[in-house]
């Protein structure tokens, strides 16, 4: 004999399992194509310079179209770099300068590359991949 309690009981796991396993539209629309955070529009990245963006990361393009991003922390002591010019990543801290093309070590005191991050550019936009 079915009570009262037992069809709410079960009627309302079944609708909350339902709610639950229902796909929301922004997971739906997910794919294994999507970027992350945009960080900046390409053109606003000049050839042969850079910029420190959201300080947090730094966006090189050494030539033109290729676009490189590190990490704007510099390795000595975690000064966020402050500037790209003449071909290197400066931090104003210590003065520690680093290749805009690699990341490596030009100048010390610094002893580490910074860290290199992976990035997409799609549609004028650079965003973390």
């Amino acid at each position: 004999m079915l009570t009262r309690r037992t069809l709410i009981t079960r009627g309302g796991a079944a609708g909350a399992g339902v709610v639950f396993l229902w796909p929301r539209p922004a997971e739906a629309a997910e794919t294994a194509e999507t970027a992350g955070p945009a960080l900046a529009k390409a053109r606003s990245i000049p050839v042969g310079g850079g910029k420190v963006v959201k300080g947090k990361y730094v966006i090189t393009q050494p030539k033109k179209g290729v676009y490189r991003c590190f990490s704007a922390k510099c390795t000595h002591q975690g000064c966020t770099v402050a500037s790209v010019s003449g071909g290197t990543i400066n931090c104003p801290c210590h003065g520690s300068k680093f290749s805009a093309s690699t990341g490596a070590v030009v100048r010390g005191p610094a002893k580490r590359a910074l860290t290199r991050k992976k990035i997409k550019v799609a549609k004028g936009v650079i965003s973390l991949a």
